[in-house]
């Protein structure tokens, strides 16, 4: 068994203690008051000194682990949200059509990964780009983050980090995202506890832009296919 898979079943192992903490409702949602480490990093403690250890590791190899984003709570997110869909509305877009778009890449808030402080968006702080960052082209070969995504492959379940939105052939929801990467440890158990939540209750409370807009349809095509058809590694 190669390192890689040893330290996989090693995160599981972890993981499954971890679960037991429970989230209140408020932070699983990004409404909680979470406490966060470092400077630019808001990771929860443990998923903070696995990234500093990555981060170190990596820097032996020329490669900056950068992080684009990590924590965003619920009205960050809402924010994203309502900029877009003010934005796709207004360039003709139905409601229904604008909220397609958005959802392949952006959470409705409330939904969010990045609401538990477990998530991160990265990139090599070390190359020179142009453009948005969070391009997928950028990660692949010729693009400026193709050595930082190599490196991934190989290293990041050593820490526990593990890609969330692959691209894996048949895979709904979100596109491919190769810059986000989830601390299994700890994000497979609030996913668990994210699951009892009532979601179409959640949202239907919070008066967000096209939420009228929000059919159980919609809903629940969301649910199954943005939130849940992830990496298999994390379910």
């Amino acid at each position: 068994m190669n390192k890689v898979l040893i330290a996989f079943f090693s995160f599981l192992a972890i993981s499954m203690a971890t679960a037991q903490k429970k989230l209140c409702a408020e932070e699983l949602i990004g409404k909680g008051t979470p406490k966060l480490h470092g400077e630019g990093i808001n990771l929860r403690k443990d998923a903070y000194k696995a990234f500093l250890k990555m981060k170190e590791a990596a820097a032996k190899e020329g490669i900056n682990i950068t992080i684009v984003s990590s924590y965003r709570n619920f009205e960050r997110q809402k924010a994203i949200w309502e900029r877009k869909y003010e934005f796709y509305t207004s360039e003709g877009l139905s409601p229904e059509k604008s909220m397609e778009k958005i959802i392949e890449y952006s959470t409705i808030p409330g939904t969010s990964r990045h609401h538990w402080g477990t998530d991160i968006d990265i990139m090599d702080g070390n190359k020179k780009y142009t453009g948005d960052v969070l391009v997928a082209e950028k990660f692949e070969a010729g693009g400026p983050f193709v050595k930082l995504k190599q490196w991934m492959d190989i290293n990041a379940k050593t820490f526990g980090f593990v890609l969330v939105y692959t691209n894996a052939q048949g895979r709904k929801g979100f596109k491919y995202e190769p810059w986000h990467y989830t601390y299994a440890p700890l994000s497979i158990g609030y996913l668990n506890q994210y699951k009892a939540l009532n979601i179409k209750e959640i949202l239907n409370q919070e008066g967000l832009l096209g939420a009228e807009h929000f059919t159980d349809e919609f809903i629940q095509a969301y649910y199954k296919n943005n939130i849940l058809d992830i990496n298999p590694e994390l379910l």
